[in-house]
């Protein structure tokens, strides 16, 4: 096999992937639920019980991805792709950002709803490389960076409900735009023009 036969092939495994899982979409369903209740939770608390709920919640959002993953027949746990292993390495490199919380528990604590809204989703160009989306899955997590750095500047008296609000609205974006893409990709066959 040559090298673009092997570039071809990885890529129709890729894209079979992506439509096989339907995109993961149950998944961004589960972290927007997750940033819609950090925003309400941001209306009524203050930021030290915010984000005592933000760090344990977060462990709710993968039960919650499952749950969402059968509720609408999406197996993504059952799921055998040929580049499978190329997640648990994003997920470490997206757990990493963790670290800077403890610093920004001592030094700087309003930093940290911009930490977690721009931290967990660093793994997110690598999922959609492994769907054969990079561009549709690294523009959630750009979006997340550019408008969350944004808005934690514009508006340092509500950061706790307008991050969480916008993260949430990137994920159901994001959800619409996987919904979309797999319809237009259902229209030609399954198969795909963009990488």
């Amino acid at each position: 096999m040559t090298d673009d036969e092997l570039r071809l092939a990885l890529k129709e495994s890729r894209i079979a992937t992506y439509y096989r899982l339907r995109g993961g979409f149950p998944i961004p369903l589960a972290g927007a639920v997750y940033w819609l209740a950090l925003a309400y939770l941001g209306t009524i608390w203050q930021l030290g019980s915010w984000a005592m709920a933000a760090f344990y919640g977060s462990g709710l959002i993968f039960p919650m991805a499952v749950l969402f993953s059968k509720l609408f027949g999406v197996e993504f746990l059952k799921d055998k792709a040929a580049v499978g292993s190329a997640l648990l390495p994003a997920f470490i490199s997206m757990l990493l950002f963790w670290s800077f919380i403890p610093a920004a528990v001592s030094a700087a604590p309003e930093m940290i709803v911009l930490i977690l809204a721009v931290g967990m989703s660093g793994h997110w160009p690598v999922i959609g490389w492994t769907y054969g989306r990079t561009a549709l899955y690294s523009a959630h997590a750009v979006a997340r960076a550019v408008l969350c750095g944004w808005l934690w500047h514009a508006f340092p008296d509500d950061r706790l409900v307008v991050i969480p609000l916008t993260v949430a609205a990137i994920y159901l974006a994001t959800v619409l735009g996987i919904l979309l893409d797999l319809f237009v990709l259902n229209r030609r066959g399954g198969r795909s023009v963009a990488a």
